[in-house]
């Protein structure tokens, strides 16, 4: 019988990503703006993964996501598992979900509406989760996964 072994070390204290596609890596990295936190991280690429075929995953020291962090991941990365270690042991696991409304995170894509011209904060219902399409409170625009752009 082979030993079962981790494919990326453990960490003691932090935030474990799990269960992210292997081609949105960069886009969850990007969206977190993990490219300018301090904090030790370990990224994984490419892992076998039953569910995904190839798999990523992320483990940051010391940080726990904000919820508005999870919503950011949740529209680019729906699904991804978030684990929470404390002393190496997973005191909790939280699937993400995506979210009824955005609020700030995503640009409308409708070059005509208000939130590309005047200092007004995006929002959009989400009309549909998988695959994620939102609608601006303002113009109505249909944005899906594909054109999403973070702010």
């Amino acid at each position: 019988m082979a030993k079962k072994e981790l494919q990326v070390s453990a960490i003691e204290n932090g935030t474990v990503i799990d269960h992210i596609p292997a081609d949105k890596l960069f886009d969850v990295i990007n969206v977190l703006g993990l490219a300018k936190v301090e904090n030790a991280m370990t990224l994984g690429i490419n892992l076998k993964s039953t569910k995904l075929g190839r798999k990523a995953i992320i483990k940051i020291w010391d940080k726990f996501l904000e919820d508005d962090e999870v919503n950011k991941l949740a529209l680019v990365a729906p699904s991804a598992k978030i684990n929470i270690i404390r002393d190496y042991d997973v005191v909790e696991k939280k699937m993400v979900k995506v979210p009824e409304k955005v609020e700030g995170i995503v640009k409308c894509m409708n070059p005509k509406c208000i939130t590309n011209h005047e200092k007004v904060r995006t929002k959009f219902a989400v009309v549909n989760a998988s695959p994620i399409v939102l609608k601006c409170h303002y113009c109505e625009k249909l944005t899906d996964q594909n054109h999403m752009e973070m702010i």
